[in-house]
């Protein structure tokens, strides 16, 4: 097998990285476990899915850190010289509930030890960017042959609205309300479907925040006694974003926090919270590299949560708990945050009562 070094010629082992190097810089958390099924080593990466340090995992048993899981799988990991991948697994970390990938891959030279990889299923993996893309693809068609005859609706309904007596121009007014609501939903399936994404740059995401809650305030929402707090690190960098972008994604996740916070009544809250993460469990590959995402921007409500039947499929078209809702608002957020080489998810803390969406960014310098 031809290697680095056959390229470098001699002395070009001295540029290789190595095992060590290697697994540090993985994106999916990769942790060594001993024949006893306690934990080893950990990278970066599974610090960060586990919400954990290195020096507090090492030494914890692997069942104990992501359990109570499948009992089938329990009963595979306790062999400790057999293979297993598990998919759509679900997991505990911490006070977080995931759904994660799983594989176990024994060390044959070293018996009872095995090396496990975590990888969290989040909607802007590779699986569901397949089936996402063909999906969002659908929402673009069916505008561009609604639009058309759509027109014509809302003319001849100007038309009826000019030559009706004034006791029906009740039902002709009715017409065209409802052709404009309906133009404004097709304005944002096609949205859905643009492969278009707007230019980035540096941003700075507090000013990006406070414009957003200033529109929702200006619409009126400020008559809703929902407390919004704001928790921001100052010293945070500027993130490369599209500055439109980013404040409509804002908008959709406050907005959304905060008909949640008062789904059933009593004093609603919103946490909307900045933090610098580190390390490479959240990246983006741009340019054959792992870009980091490490600045995080989260809102959080302590409404109920959603329903657990469609806390899998919140970011595809059309599906809402809500009812009048579209379906179409968080699909966009997370259209407008892959354009911006971003990623998207939110958890449920049961402990807290709070739902998190959390969102992540490059730093503006991760550009250069």
């Amino acid at each position: 097998m031809a290697s680095a070094l056959d390229a470098k010629g001699e002395g070009g082992a001295d540029l290789l990285p190595d095992a060590r190097a290697q697994i540090g810089g993985m994106i999916f958390a990769v942790l060594l476990v001993d024949a006893d099924g306690r934990i080893a080593e950990v990278n970066h990466a599974a610090e960060s899915l586990l919400g954990t340090s290195a020096n507090r995992l090492i030494g914890m048993p692997l069942a104990d850190r992501i359990g109570p899981i499948d009992t089938r799988v329990e009963a595979r990991l306790e062999a400790a010289d057999e293979a297993l991948v598990a998919r759509d697994l679900a997991i505990t970390a911490g006070e977080t509930e995931m759904r994660v990938n799983m594989t176990v891959s024994p060390l044959g030279n070293f018996p009872g030890w095995r090396v496990v990889t975590l990888s969290e299923i989040g909607h802007d993996d590779p699986v569901h960017q397949q089936g996402g893309e063909a999906m969002l693809s659908a929402p673009a068609v069916l505008a561009h042959e609604i639009k058309n005859p759509l027109a014509a609706i809302r003319g001849a309904g100007q038309l009826a609205l000019r030559k009706l007596p004034d006791a029906d121009k009740k039902l002709a007014r009715m017409i065209t309300d409802e052709v404009d609501r309906i133009a404004r939903l097709i304005d944002r399936m096609q949205q859905l479907g643009s492969t278009r994404p707007g230019p980035v740059e540096p941003c700075n995401p507090h000013e990006a925040i406070r414009a957003a809650v200033a529109t929702m305030r200006a619409a009126g929402t400020d008559q809703i006694a929902v407390e919004i707090r704001e928790e921001f690190d100052p010293s945070l960098p500027p993130v490369l974003a599209n500055r439109d972008a980013l404040e409509q994604v804002l908008i959709n996740l406050i907005s959304n926090a905060r008909d949640a916070a008062l789904g059933e009544g009593g004093e609603g809250l919103i946490i909307v919270q900045t933090r610098f993460v580190s390390g490479l469990a959240f990246s983006a590959i741009r340019n054959g590299r792992a870009v980091p995402l490490s600045i995080e921007i989260s809102v959080s409500d302590n409404g109920p949560g959603i329903d657990p039947a469609l806390r899998d499929h919140v970011f595809e078209p059309f599906v809402s708990s809500k009812p009048a809702g579209q379906g179409l608002g968080l699909p966009l957020v997370r259209k407008l945050v892959r354009d911006m080489n971003g990623n998207i998810s939110h958890e449920r803390d049961a402990r807290a009562g709070l739902t998190h969406f959390r969102l992540h960014l490059p730093q503006a310098h991760s550009e250069a």
